[in-house]
């Protein structure tokens, strides 16, 4: 796959969701749990036939429970049937509840654990394309959404149209020629209740792009509150959002108007069946062509009827909030995980890389990034990489852990290409340090030993060797003390030696610093450089630095520009040519004399 299509479609875009498609890949998530959901459903059965039972125990009662036989049997019979009717839809109400959340919950874990799963070993190209509110929201609410849908649209489907089929079944057994009055009308509810969810439908979709915006601007002015508050943008951030909650406001009023027709008008309706079916049952019990008990039963089954109807009608709204859900869930599940290279095994290396004729450009449509570019690094030693903004450093770092594969030439490791090696292997042998360190809400320990099991003895020995050990020693809770939201308890020079400590822990033998020092003061840059001594020695390094001044004792120096290298040579060497690199650090050396 091409670095444009990985960078341009969004999660879900490519996935053209149907109740059949969905069914189809819930499947192998839902097939091992495949008796549990039959029997929830045959538990749905039961309640479904107990409907019809309500009316039909009302027949005998009213016929003969309150005629002149007052010793008849059905005046003891039918209460005690009713009790266990009702003793039995409770059972079966709570074993089909209990069994399809079973399987639901089984379904929610699993999808839940392939997402996770699939994001974690997802291309660099998903995270630079994804927002990470979209991936949270496919991962932690997206698939609720889908399960809990979808599970209420099985009910419905599955409980309301076998209520729907005993009760008619019931109905014509009772009395055929009033049951056709009702089936002539009922496509009539039918029609005006989908015109009506119609126009929901749409309201709905409308509504749901307004919150999302409301939710945005709340979102920005959250994250920008310090450009707010200097800019004085207060009033101008209250009025955006009171004329979009205004917005969404009208929409939901226009929502409760629509919403609030089809009951009233159902109910008209309905009540024009009931009058036609009383005017006929009347004519009928004059000719003796129906009893008391057989009417109040047919009325009975007519009422429970609408309903379950209405659910059925109902249903097509929630399931398209559901395949909405699903197209983001199975997009994500879909997302190709990065190559995971040849698997030949790589215990430690002996840290020679070279880059042979590497070019690379993200996408078809964009100018390359780099150009041919050719160097070795010998084991042991280090190299730095100088030049201006946008010149091509970083980009070619990044190739050297697989974060992107060149689209010409080849990186090699101990001389062998690296998508030879298996990628974790590879990814054993590098250490990273950045300006923009990351670290987690968990314990200094665990920061430090990030990926493995701590070991304290050598958690302590990294922090020591990152002049880091008297600031921990000192912590409430040494290195059990919880760090804070990215280590938001640290200063900068702090955080920054935290993640030394993090690739001195590693000990891997090559080193990747990029930015390092370049956001720190002159205080905290001195104890980050210390550190990053102790952290080099030994080690193959490839050092990225715009202060010029914290790569003069690197053993080359290689100056980029537009994606090539145009100078090599020691900090000196490059000083007396009188190039590129001479001029960026007169630049740097008359600023920092200003």
């Amino acid at each position: 796959m091409s670095e444009k299509s990985t960078l341009s479609k969004p999660i879900g875009s490519g996935t053209k969701s149907s109740p059949l498609l969905i069914g189809r890949r819930l499947w192998p998530y839902v097939k091992p749990l495949a008796w549990v959901l039959l029997a929830g459903i045959l538990a749905m059965a039961v309640v479904a036939a107990t409907e019809a039972g309500i009316p039909a125990l009302l027949k005998p009662l009213l016929d003969d429970g309150f005629g002149t036989h007052g010793a008849s049997r059905a005046k003891w019979i039918v209460p005690a049937a009713i009790v266990g009717l009702s003793l039995v839809r409770g059972l079966a109400q709570y074993a089909s509840g209990y069994l399809l959340q079973y399987v639901s919950n089984r379904v929610l874990l699993s999808l839940r654990l392939k997402m996770f799963e699939r994001m974690i070993h997802a291309s660099v190209g998903f995270f630079q394309r994804e927002t990470a509110s979209t991936v949270i929201n496919a991962i932690v609410f997206e698939v609720n959404q889908i399960l809990g849908v979808l599970l209420g649209v099985l009910v419905t489907i599955v409980r309301d149209s076998l209520t729907v089929v005993f009760l008619l079944g019931y109905l014509f057994y009772l009395n055929w020629r009033l049951t056709l009055i009702v089936a002539v009308l009922l496509p009539g509810i039918g029609w005006l209740v989908s015109k009506i969810n119609r126009r929901l439908r749409r309201l709905n979709r409308e509504h749901q792009t307004f919150t999302n915006e409301l939710s945005y601007i709340v979102e920005e002015t959250v994250g920008g509150y310090k450009v707010v508050k200097v800019h004085n943008g207060e009033q101008y951030e209250k009025d955006r959002f009171g004329a979009l909650s205004k917005r969404l406001r009208g929409y939901q009023m226009r929502m409760t108007v629509s919403g609030g027709l089809a009951q009233p008008l159902t109910q008209f309706l309905a009540s024009i069946a009931l009058a036609l079916v009383v005017s006929i049952a009347v004519v009928q019990a004059a000719n003796d062509q129906t009893t008391v008990g057989g009417f109040v039963a047919f009325v009975t089954s007519m009422l429970l009827v609408i309903s379950p109807l209405k659910h059925l009608i109902d249903v097509n709204q929630p399931l398209q909030r559901g395949m909405t859900a699903a197209e983001l869930i199975f997009g994500l599940i879909d997302e190709p995980p990065e190559p995971p290279g040849g698997g030949l095994p790589l215990e430690r290396a002996r840290g020679e890389v070279e880059f042979r004729d590497v070019s690379f450009a993200y996408g078809a449509s964009h100018r390359a990034t780099l150009d041919h570019v050719s160097f070795r690094v010998r084991p042991g030693e280090m190299v730095a990489l100088a030049g201006p903004s946008g010149s091509g450093k970083t980009t070619l770092v990044n190739l050297l852990p697989r974060f992107f594969d060149p689209t010409g030439g080849s990186v090699l490791v101990d001389g062998v290409p690296i998508p030879d090696y298996d990628i974790h292997a590879l990814r054993r042998q590098i250490a990273m340090v950045s300006q923009d360190v990351v670290l987690f809400n968990d314990t200094v320990a665990n920061n430090v030993a990030y990926g493995e099991t701590a070991d304290r003895e050598r958690v302590k020995r990294a922090l020591q060797a990152a002049n880091l050990w008297e600031t921990v020693s000192a912590l409430p809770d040494g290195m059990d003390t919880l760090i804070g939201d990215n280590g938001m308890k640290f200063s900068g020079g702090q955080r920054q030696r935290l993640a030394i400590a993090r690739a001195i822990y590693k000990d891997a033998p090559i080193l990747i610093l990029d930015e390092a020092t370049s956001a720190l003061d002159s205080e905290s840059e001195r104890h980050v450089q210390a550190a990053l001594e102790t952290l080099m020695r030994g080690r193959t390094t490839l050092v990225i630095a715009h202060r010029l001044s914290t790569i003069e004792r690197a053993d080359r120096i290689l100056v980029m520009d537009g994606g090539h290298i145009v100078e090599s040579g020691t900090h000196q060497q490059l000083l007396e040519h009188g190039g590129l690199y001479a001029h960026l650090h007169k630049i740097q050396y008359q600023q920092s004399a200003a």
